[in-house]
């Protein structure tokens, strides 16, 4: 099946900036894509940290440029310092937020239970959710690339998941500041194998129209 998918452009900015750049950047950002329908080809998304979300969503106000968040926390409420809840992403304006990017994963141990949690309480309060795979350079180097990024989508992919409320982003650890870069058709092949395990899980039209994107080095 032959599906238009709108290519979905997203910036994580990771722990990077400060409030008068993040609102200079965003500004400009707006000023070149202001909101009017049919405009532009394509989506776009900026996912600063926690503390930039207020100021950036401000200058992106009457933008087509939507606002995301790099994480949540998989409850509500709750004795969980430091942590933020998807209804307070919600609250402050945010459309999209990402999970189990491959440093939560490995930094703070994320595995695919807690990820589909995560994008469950997210969905759950309207957020759309961009669900994070990828395989390890340990992995590719085995020949595993295929296996390891069913695995990960079988397992983090939420319940509810459809094309218009749930973005796949194959990130390829071994090609993230590496030095590696993974070709066109290293990409493909993946993004082919996720296509097929979509279909399994959400049936061949969903499975159509669901967005995978690429996120590592270019």
């Amino acid at each position: 099946m032959t599906a238009k998918r709108r290519p979905l452009i997203a910036g994580n900015w990771k722990m990077n900036g400060l409030k008068k750049d993040a609102k200079a950047l965003a500004s400009a950002l707006a000023k070149h894509m202001k909101k009017k329908k049919g405009k532009y080809p394509f989506d776009m998304l900026v996912c600063p940290p926690f503390t930039l979300l207020g100021a950036v969503g401000g200058a992106l106000k009457g933008s087509a440029v939507m606002l995301g968040a790099q994480d949540c926390h998989v409850d509500e409420s709750g004795a969980h310092t430091g942590d933020v809840s998807p209804g307070m992403l919600k609250d402050i304006g945010c459309d999209y937020v990402i999970v189990g990017h491959s440093e939560r994963r490995a930094d703070h141990k994320e595995g695919n239970p807690l990820v589909k949690a995560k994008a469950e309480a997210a969905l759950k309060v309207g957020l759309k959710v961009i669900v994070c795979i990828g395989e390890t350079p340990a992995q590719r180097d085995a020949g595993r690339p295929l296996a390891v990024n069913r695995r990960l989508l079988k397992g983090s992919l939420p319940a509810g998941a459809t094309a218009a409320n749930t973005v796949i982003a194959y990130e390829p650890v071994w090609a993230i500041g590496t030095g590696r870069v993974a070709t066109p058709d290293q990409a493909q092949e993946i993004h082919a194998a996720v296509r097929r395990a979509l279909i399994r899980a959400l049936g061949e039209e969903e499975a159509a129209m669901m967005r995978i994107i690429y996120g590592g080095s270019m």
